[in-house]
């Protein structure tokens, strides 16, 4: 059987190509005709993130508006510890019993201010009379053995005593030389005039002295109340000495030493700021937590300034010199820093937003670190920055 191919005619191919691009014109119909190069425009920028804001001269000068040049300043390089307030031993007296007796009198109360040898309280007990008897009969024993001990020594010297008699009468002269001595050092610490004592004067009540000025911070005891002898009766302190104990982290000790300044505040004193200057740096860790001690001499005491008051201090380290703006300057939009450009187009003002990171802060200025440079001359927004943001997402949202 013989098989023929037949050849699709022209015409049928012009007939098919003619439905296909009827289809495409069909197809076409059915789409939606694109936006205009405005509205892409705005989608992008409402999709991009931030947008600039624009304002009136009249509003520029209503608000109050500061533009000006990106500038440099110097920071000082800190580091921040806390701590506390604190005296020096020298400046801190526990006032104790010397000898065990009953308080008759206390003389002070807590927070009233001393002298150095002033009576803080008087004792007394029997035991403190019969020590200044023994001491009286010991110094006038003394008077008559030293004579008899320069008569022998004398009768010795001319070989007319013996040497037996001498050396007796020597040893008993030395041996009442030394109780006299140590009853004179008991008496000594009891604050007692031996001078009177040997005229026979016996003082019954015994004073308790003060050691050095200050203020009482404590008392601990009662009138009537038997004082054990070493017991602490009173606490003075001596502000006038008071200066700035800080913690300093060993990750920063490295960077302090003598001489430095400080700045510090405390609860007590709001808004009230401090100096002091960096005198001793601790040579050992404490080591919880794992820090140094740092003293710093407060160089402008103001109000009242009691050991134990918690402070908070700032160490003068370095200086750094970077670009900073004001406080004022600087937003946060949405986890992000941002300053504003601002750019004078006739009467109106444009501000641009643009993202930077912050660093150190000082006297109301924050240091700034620019992801990308400014062209030169730029002007910034030195306040209102707030204000901006919020007309900013205003213009976003489409707020009136």
């Amino acid at each position: 059987m013989k098989i023929e191919i037949v050849k699709p005619s022209f015409i049928t191919m012009k007939t098919v190509i003619m439905a296909g691009m009827l289809i495409l014109a069909l197809s076409s119909c059915n789409q939606k005709p694109p936006a205009n190069a405005e509205q892409e425009k705005s989608e992008e920028s409402s999709e991009g993130g931030l947008t600039a804001v624009v304002l009136t001269a009249q509003q520029f000068t209503a608000l109050g508006m500061k533009a000006d040049t990106l500038s440099k300043r110097n920071f000082s390089s800190v580091v921040v510890a806390n701590g506390e307030l604190e005296v020096l031993p020298q400046n801190e007296a526990s006032v104790t019993a010397v000898i065990g007796a009953n308080i008759t009198s206390i003389e002070v109360f807590e927070g009233k201010k001393v002298s150095q040898g002033q009576v803080l309280a008087y004792l007394s007990h029997p035991d403190l009379l019969n020590l200044q008897t023994r001491y009286l009969n010991a110094w006038n024993q003394l008077q008559y053995s030293e004579k008899e001990y320069q008569r022998q020594k004398r009768l010795y010297e001319e070989q007319v005593g013996s040497g037996k008699d001498f050396q007796k009468t020597q040893s008993d002269f030395l041996s009442l030389k030394g109780e006299v001595k140590n009853l004179e050092a008991q008496l000594k610490l009891l604050k007692l005039d031996m001078e009177k004592i040997k005229q026979g004067n016996i003082v019954e009540q015994v004073p308790v002295i003060s050691p050095i000025n200050g203020f009482i911070e404590k008392v601990n005891v009662k009138t009537g109340q038997f004082a054990e002898p070493q017991m602490q009766l009173f606490e003075v302190i001596n502000n006038d000495h008071i200066h700035a104990d800080l913690m300093v982290f060993e990750k920063d000790i490295y960077k302090v030493k003598e001489g430095q300044n400080v700045t510090f505040s405390i609860e007590s004193l709001p808004g009230a700021i401090l100096s002091a200057k960096i005198f001793a740096v601790g040579k050992s860790f404490e080591q919880n937590p794992k820090a140094v001690h740092v003293h710093a001499e407060i160089e402008n005491k103001k109000g009242l300034l009691i050991s134990g008051m918690y402070i908070t201090g700032r160490i003068a380290t370095g200086e750094d010199y970077a670009f900073a703006l004001p406080e004022g300057a600087i937003v946060n939009a949405d986890g992000k820093q941002v300053i504003f450009i601002a750019e004078q187009d006739k009467d109106n003002w444009k501000f641009e937003p643009v993202e930077i990171v912050t660093g150190q802060q000082e006297d109301g200025f924050v240091e700034i670190k620019l992801l990308s440079p400014l062209k030169k001359g730029s002007l910034v927004a030195m306040n209102n920055a707030y204000y901006l943001l919020s007309e900013m997402k205003k213009s976003e949202t489409g707020e009136e």
